[in-house]
């Protein structure tokens, strides 16, 4: 079984996991109303970082100096040297390898690369920066595919562990907000004006957020901690449209059901939750709605994560497992803040309050541009 060692939320509602956690324990979101910001004409609402509060946190790293890092860069290793720190592990060993999820990079660069060389843009070469921060000298992966980019470097980590001799990998999951990301999502009417409300009858869009996030994996047998672990994973390409999956759930169906027959004896009954995508999107959140209905999973607790920190582009995934991971070893399910009346096209049961559990498992469900869709199970281990 590979388990997690070591996690870091580094996001507006604070820059470790504990921080994070105990934000949303008491109900903070990260949301605000931007006006003037990034130099758009139409306010937004988003969840951005205070830049200040990240260029002090990095000025207190050591080896800060080695490069002229850019905002995606900083953050990632601040949450990657949380975690390691945690982990109690040697970054710069043989045995480590970083996989980088992101879907925009330092895509703000392609404007102006101010005192930045031209390769900078490029998503290999932040992820190369960022694992050369720690002295690692292996070649890092960088996974970019939409909105299921973590979830896809999560799908990742049991072949590399297993399969390439590796003792530990770190998935990074960065993404910061620019002028070039809010107008794009708001050129095709995505965003929401108001904050957002996953799987709410009058939802009207989403909000982006800026975060960081980072878990170590290893071989169980290397931990005796309380922790998660990844049961399965799987991923399916519906190839629907640009835009959105297909609308009747062909390929969020068919990776929920290949986890689900990943081991003999899982059941559904053991299921604490499933965190959505829930986006906020009328069609995301009917598509995952649709996708729960034909699994005959309408009865289980569903929560979104976004009303606290919004949707964090290819932090997501990464964020949002660590705080699920939380939910299960604290027996506690978030409730979806922001949303007061469920309606989505199939009926589903979305936690609007904090519900209580004891079961071992959730799912983390995502799906994405291009009809991209992935689903990752975990389970909870209690050291004895």
């Amino acid at each position: 079984m590979i388990c997690s060692i070591g996690d870091n939320i580094l996001s507006p509602l604070g820059f470790t996991s504990a921080e994070n956690w105990n934000a949303v324990c008491s109900g903070h979101s990260a949301l605000k109303r931007y006006s003037d910001h990034f130099d758009l004409p139409e306010p937004f609402c988003a969840s951005l970082l205070d830049w200040e509060k990240v260029e002090e946190k990095f000025a207190q790293l050591p080896n800060n100096h080695l490069e002229n890092y850019t905002r995606l860069e900083k953050i990632s290793i601040l949450s990657a040297a949380d975690a390691f720190q945690k982990a109690g592990i040697n970054p710069a060993a043989e045995d480590v390898l970083f996989v980088l999820s992101t879907t925009k990079g330092n895509v703000e660069l392609l404007q102006d690369l101010h005192d930045y060389e031209p390769s900078r843009p490029y998503l290999w070469r932040s992820a190369q920066l960022i694992s050369r921060y720690f002295g690692n000298a292996n070649e890092p992966i960088v996974v970019s595919n939409a909105c299921i980019s973590g979830c896809a470097a999560l799908h990742l980590v049991k072949p590399l562990l297993q399969k390439h001799g590796f003792r530990y990998v770190a998935v990074i999951g960065a993404d910061v907000l620019s002028k070039f990301i809010i107008s794009g999502f708001q050129s095709f009417k995505a965003l929401s004006p108001d904050f957002c409300r996953p799987f709410d009858a009058d939802r009207t869009g989403l909000n982006l957020g800026e975060a960081a996030a980072t878990i170590i994996f290893t071989e169980m047998a290397e931990t005796k901690r309380n922790t998660i672990g990844i049961v399965a994973s799987a991923l399916c390409n519906d190839a629907n449209h640009i835009s959105a999956p297909s609308r009747t759930a062909e390929g969020l169906l068919k990776t929920l059901r290949s986890v689900m027959a990943a081991e003999k004896n899982l059941s559904a009954s053991d299921i604490a939750f499933v965190n959505a995508h829930g986006t906020a999107t009328r069609y995301n959140d009917d598509m995952e709605s649709v996708a729960l209905d034909r699994m005959g999973w309408n009865k289980l607790t569903v929560n979104s994560l976004k009303g606290y920190f919004g949707h964090t582009l290819g932090a997501a995934g990464v964020l949002e497992t660590v705080i699920s991971s939380h939910e299960l070893l604290n027996g506690q399910i978030l409730p979806t803040i922001g949303t007061q009346n469920p309606g989505t096209a199939a009926e589903i049961h979305v936690a609007l309050q904090p519900e209580k559990t004891d079961k071992p498992l959730f799912v983390k469900m995502i799906s994405g541009f291009g009809g991209s869709n992935a689903a990752v199970l975990f389970t909870k281990f209690l050291a004895v």
